[in-house]
């Protein structure tokens, strides 16, 4: 029997907005004859599924399609597609909580706060946008629930929603039934619209973060070129799409462009801008030989590249892929609401249909217009208005908190997960430094004067060495002001740059440049971890200079902290081990991770999570991406990339490391503020689902209409909202 042959291939998915969704995704996958597997990657809206070869693309779309979801099977503009299905129903979302609110506001006035001033008909013409048109998406919520034989958020907004427009309803279309019964006839309109306006405006919150997570990967894969300028056999050059190269084609890059394979240089000399891979914020010279990276930015001179890997084989592509497995790896983060409703909602409406039962087994016929108003009051005061706005509330005070000290908070799950974190990774350059060379040491001989100076600030004006500027600088400031003629200026790859001037000849360089004039570069013990450049006249040495990062204020200061709250701390860098192990003395380190690649920084977060550590890593640059999808909380400096940024949970926007420990606090606060608000919630509408369902009234005649029980919702969701603004009132105590 021949074995089968699967095919393994990922799809954007449309219509999927949240945890159930991409369950119910999977599910409907599975079902599928000849599908072994299906993995939703919630955080890119995408599914990679396993299927037999027999199983066409299309039966899949056609199986989605039966729970309300789209699938994309065309690879050309694919993900153009699913953007913009993603902004339009960003659009839509925005849209019914406008049109939702515009319509609660003057019913609730029209019912609470000036009851009887309007017909009650006039009342629920103004809820019908709301409950026919704003309130849809939570009704083909709960029905796909349904037919999956469970319940979540939407099911009981939809039952609330429904429950409380129908019986109000009743009571305006049939009064007489009501009176007859020796009721008033109900009018509970503002039940069924301001639900619906409140959870509106969190979903509207919730899908914009949702889409900003997005744009990380879009950031990443826009770094690579479109196309790339190939020399043919003839020795012309096209532009080709990146689609069509192989390996072992000839690729002229000039300066200004990025490069678009991985590679080695063929012809040529230039430096290039590895600080996507690396992090260090030093160009890289590149000559004949040396190795190039799709992605990095060619700066000056003109390189003609030998592709070795092209397309999906390169770094970059690699950096994309590992975001994209590491956020899809990690459970989609539950709302701590969604665990709540997942045994509230089917237990409230348990106890509605049970209040309706008991008093027509009890009572007999009779009692069902009473049993109909005990069941109604049950359910819309176990609303979840309160439940809705338990977790949105004290996030809307927690993030404006955070933004006043300037820490900018993208979603619940950093909030959720950053006060149990136990290890902090931090990257060096950008985050613990400044990101800039400069001159950190400098020794000078005898002979080196102002006329040296101005000498050594025209040759390294002349060069194009990737420490040249921080050199300019520091010599600008001795120089005199009167201006200086070199000649013979040559630049020497590898090594340093030499000129004559007034019939001398000068040399500035590294150890190699300084051997072949006969002089030694020493490394002093100030000068440990830097970077050593020489400047002398012939044979003389007249200048020794170190350049290196400065860290940054209060680098130090964050890292003690962090140990007072019981954080061990880890630097992980591109940076050579001598660089690194002087920066982590300085600022009290615990260990250190040197010349680290992107995927190294990965590999050492995942260690720390299998040895059983809580990890934040925090970072300011597109190596940091990958190990910053794959920590349990990731935070990047404020003044790093966008990349980093996008993939981030929480950004330090003023890259004050001071505000980590500060953020650590606030995510303490708010979420205790969480809990508490759900305790209050649940346990305030516990208790008076007993009084709604009529437990008092055999006793003392005593029972919730639906009216004192939409009081008693609102009561409840004051409540809340009180308590989250009392959490702004906080002091963070470790604030920069």
């Amino acid at each position: 029997m021949k074995e089968k042959k699967y095919v393994e291939k990922t799809y954007p998915v449309t219509g999927m907005h949240c945890a159930a969704c991409a369950a119910n995704v999977e599910k409907m996958l599975l079902r599928v004859d000849g599908v072994r597997s299906a993995s939703v990657n919630l955080a890119a809206a995408t599914v990679r599924v396993a299927y037999a070869a027999d199983v066409t693309p299309e039966t899949l779309m056609g199986q989605l399609a039966k729970a309300g979801f789209g699938l994309i099977v065309e690879e050309e503009d694919a993900a153009e597609r699913q953007l913009r299905a993603e902004r339009a129903y960003l659009r839509d979302v925005a849209r019914r909580c406008v049109v939702a609110w515009a319509c609660a506001v003057p019913v609730f006035l029209l019912s609470m706060v000036f009851a009887g001033a309007a017909p009650a008909w006039v009342v629920a013409v103004l809820s019908l946008p709301v409950v026919l048109w704003a309130a849809v998406p939570y009704y083909r919520g709960a029905w796909q629930m349904l037919k999956l034989r469970s319940s979540n958020m939407d099911t009981l907004v939809a039952v609330s929603v429904l429950v409380a427009f129908v019986f109000s309803l009743s009571g305006t279309l049939l009064p007489g039934f009501w009176l007859g019964h020796g009721l008033e006839p109900p009018c509970h309109y503002e039940a069924a619209t301001m639900i619906t306006a409140f959870v509106l405006t969190g979903k509207l919150l919730e899908e914009r973060a949702k889409h900003r997570t997005g744009e990380a990967i879009r950031a990443l894969m826009g770094l690579q070129p479109r196309t790339a300028r190939v020399v043919l056999p003839d020795g012309t050059e096209a532009e080709r799409p990146l689609a069509v190269l192989q390996a072992g084609d000839l690729v002229r890059v000039r300066p200004g462009e990025q490069i678009a394979v991985d590679g080695r240089v063929s012809e040529g000399h230039s430096s290039v801008n590895e600080s996507m891979v690396s992090g260090e914020p030093l160009s890289v010279e590149k000559t004949t030989g040396a190795p190039v990276l799709a992605g990095t930015l060619n700066e000056r001179g003109t390189l003609l590249v030998r592709a070795e890997k092209v397309g999906a084989a390169t770094v970059l592509a690699g950096i994309v892929d590992a975001v994209k497995r590491a956020q899809g790896s990690k459970a989609p983060v539950q709302r701590i609401v969604d665990r709540v409703t997942a045994v509230f909602v089917p237990v409230v409406l348990s106890l509605a249909l049970l209040t309706l039962i008991v008093w027509v087994a009890v009572g007999g016929m009779d009692a069902l217009p009473r049993g109909i108003l005990c069941a109604v009051s049950v359910t819309v005061i176990a609303c979840p208005c309160a439940l809705g706005l338990a977790t949105p509330t004290a996030l809307a005070v927690g993030v404006g908190m955070g933004a006043r000290h300037h820490i900018f908070v993208k979603d619940a799950a950093a909030l959720e997960q950053l006060r149990h974190t136990d290890t902090v990774v931090l990257d060096k350059t950008g985050t613990i430094t400044v990101g800039e060379p400069r001159v950190r040491f400098h020794r000078a001989e005898e002979g080196y004067d102002a006329a040296a100076a101005a000498v050594l600030l025209a040759m390294e004006r002349a060069s194009e060495h990737p420490t040249a500027a921080a050199v300019a600088a520091f010599a600008r400031e001795t120089a005199g002001e009167a201006p200086v003629c070199i000649d013979a200026f040559e630049s020497l790859p590898g090594m340093g740059v030499q000129a004559t001037a007034d019939g001398r000849s000068f040399w500035a360089g590294n150890d190699k440049m300084a051997a072949s004039h006969g002089v030694s570069l020493a490394t002093p013990p100030a000068a440990e971890g830097l970077t050593l450049t020489g400047f002398g006249c012939e044979g003389r040495l007249l200048l020794t200079l170190g350049i290196g990062d400065e860290i940054k204020a209060g680098s130090a200061e964050a890292v003690a902290r962090l140990h007072e709250m019981g954080c061990r701390v880890v630097i992980a860098t591109g940076d050579n081990a001598g660089a690194a192990a002087a920066v982590a003395c300085r600022v009290g380190a615990d260990e250190v991770m040197a010349s680290a690649l992107p995927a190294d920084k990965e590999n050492a977060v995942r260690c720390m999570q299998a040895d059983g550590h809580h990890v934040a890593m925090v970072g300011d640059g597109i190596n940091d991406s990958q190990a910053l999808a794959a920590a349990d909380v990731s935070i990047a400096m404020g003044r790093g990339t966008d990349v980093a940024r996008s993939v981030a949970q929480a950004t330090l926007m003023s890259s004050d490391l001071r505000l980590l420990p500060a953020a650590i606090r606030l995510s303490r606060l708010t979420v205790r503020t969480i809990r508490r608000n759900l305790v209050w919630a649940c346990a305030y509408n516990a208790a008076a689902i007993p009084l709604a369902a009529g437990a008092l009234y055999p006793l003392w005649g005593l029972t919730l209409t639906p009216a004192v029980s939409a009081a008693a919702m609102a009561l409840s969701s004051v409540s809340v909202v009180t308590g989250s603004l009392l959490l702004g009132r906080k002091k963070l105590g470790t604030e920069a």
